[in-house]
């Protein structure tokens, strides 16, 4: 939201995050304190800091986009994020399984883009092989390349979904 408005209240960021008002304004008090971002009474705004941590962050996790329900993905709601170049800190998938549950997620599949095909973590096997409609849909839409990384978290609610889902990515980062 700071990159794509001006200015942000305090009001917005906590209907759009799910966070009570005093949640909030102890999170923008932390992120000013880090010199993330600078408040007015016009609201929240990046800083010159807080731009470059989003470009760090959105030049390794670019694309996301919702899912639909399918053989392999069995959740109401399903939210994936492409990581680039992360394949080599992935170890088996359930890492990141554990952490979208932590945040409220039903389930969480990690999958690696390999020899221009998708596959679980150690393994060759092609994820969408009976499910080709779906695989098509997540190249097409996340555009992953070798090494790449993408992270599909499920939940009833589309917001616990993606929240889960970006969560687990920044952890996966974090675990370098």
């Amino acid at each position: 939201m700071l990159n794509e408005e001006k200015f942000v209240s305090r009001a917005t960021f906590g209907k759009e995050i799910h966070l009570g008002e005093g949640a909030v304004k102890t999170l923008i008090l932390h992120l000013k304190e880090a010199g993330i971002v600078g408040t007015t009474k016009s609201g929240t705004f990046l800083t010159e800091k807080g731009h470059k941590l989003i470009n760090q962050i959105q030049s390794v996790i670019p694309k996301e986009c919702k899912i639909k329900k399918c053989s392999i993905i069995q959740g109401k709601h399903n939210h994936a994020v492409l990581l680039k170049n992360y394949s080599n800190i992935v170890k088996t998938g359930l890492e990141q399984r554990d952490y979208a549950i932590l945040y409220g997620s039903s389930g969480c599949t990690t999958m690696i883009c390999k020899n221009k095909k998708l596959v679980f973590p150690g393994d060759e096997k092609e994820c969408f092989i009976k499910d080709i409609k779906t695989g098509n849909y997540i190249l097409e839409n996340l555009c992953p390349n070798e090494g790449d990384v993408i992270i599909i978290s499920s939940s009833n609610d589309p917001f616990v979904a993606e929240i889960s889902a970006k969560n687990s990515a920044l952890w996966t980062l974090a675990s370098v």
